[in-house]
């Protein structure tokens, strides 16, 4: 998959070239109703979003009124080599913190300027497979309303295409920059009246707690499924699709044994019904060494994704 570095190639003048963001349109209520987005940078990126000694990230915050948080130095979204950025805040701090964020990217290219005429770019955001559909909208209504209104491009990664049942999809926007904008508002809005998107809310690191990603946690959240009980032993529980168990445990639990004695890692996973919070994924947690728990998920994960790649074929 193409890294998000790639996607950005501006110019430094074109923050300041742009016109002001369109006026929210939102009810009075769903904008101050609390909401979040994801999003992927590369690493590089990530790097001019923290600035030095996280200044830049704490301007942001000061900036937009909303709470910006980062997954940790190589720790990926599954599939990418490229790190996880969530926003939440009101919908107005959130699509403030959006356009800061994405504005320094583009400044941080220096690439020349070619004839005053706006490059597009290509932002991906991170959203729950459950909630896609309200984007979609019926016969694809909603999405081709969503292009015609933004001028951008929208492509959703196909379901099928999941990153090894976790869940969540890739919205890819190419536009310039005040159409993803605009094309983010009108996304950020529909999905904010979706309450399975705002559920997840309160559990938003469900995966990124698979990678034991968040640097800039608060109020614990970024540790939901995360149990430190002591340094050398910690708990972290994934989501595995229902259906890719089997694959897990292997015949009479060879497989599970085998990843368990290769790692050296306690792996458990839930009773059939027993799912992770808003999704159908059963609870695989995994006890050890972070280096343990690392290699055991590894496995884990490779296991899904040859039996993924097998259906695809």
């Amino acid at each position: 998959m193409e890294s998000t570095e790639s996607s950005y190639v501006s110019s430094p003048e074109a923050a300041r070239k742009r016109s002001p963001p369109p006026p929210k349109s939102p009810t009075s209520e769903t904008a101050e109703k609390h909401t979040y987005i994801r999003f992927l940078v590369s690493n590089a990126a990530a790097g001019s979003v923290i600035g030095k000694g996280g200044s830049t990230i704490t301007e942001f915050q000061s900036k937009s009124g909303a709470r910006i948080q980062l997954s940790r130095n190589h720790e990926f979204f599954p599939g990418t080599s490229d790190r996880i950025i969530m926003i939440s805040g009101t919908i107005d701090e959130v699509l403030k913190a959006m356009e800061l964020i994405l504005a320094k990217l583009l400044n941080e290219l220096n690439i020349e300027d070619n004839d005053d005429v706006e490059p597009r770019t290509k932002v991906r955001l991170i959203v729950p497979n459950s909630s896609c559909g309200s984007i979609i909208g019926k016969g694809g209504a909603t999405i081709k309303s969503f292009i015609e209104d933004s001028q951008a491009g929208i492509k959703i990664s196909p379901q099928d295409n999941n990153f090894y049942g976790l869940n969540d999809r890739l919205v890819t926007l190419t536009g310039t920059l005040d159409e993803q904008m605009r094309a983010i508002d009108l996304i950020l809005s529909k999905l904010s009246e979706d309450p399975h998107y705002l559920q997840a809310m309160h559990a938003p690191f469900s995966y990124a707690a698979t990678y034991n990603s968040m640097s800039y946690p608060s109020n614990g959240a970024g540790g939901k499924f995360q149990n430190h009980k002591e340094d050398r032993s910690n708990s972290v529980t994934i989501g595995v699709a229902d259906g890719h168990i089997g694959l897990v445990l292997g015949r009479g639990g060879r497989n599970i044994m085998e990843i368990s004695q290769l790692s050296g890692a306690r792996i458990k996973i839930s009773d059939r019904g027993d799912f992770m919070s808003g999704t159908t994924d059963r609870k695989v947690t995994i006890t050890g060494s972070q280096r343990a728990i690392r290699q055991a998920e590894s496995m884990i994960m490779q296991k899904v994704a040859y039996a993924t790649d097998r259906v695809m074929d």
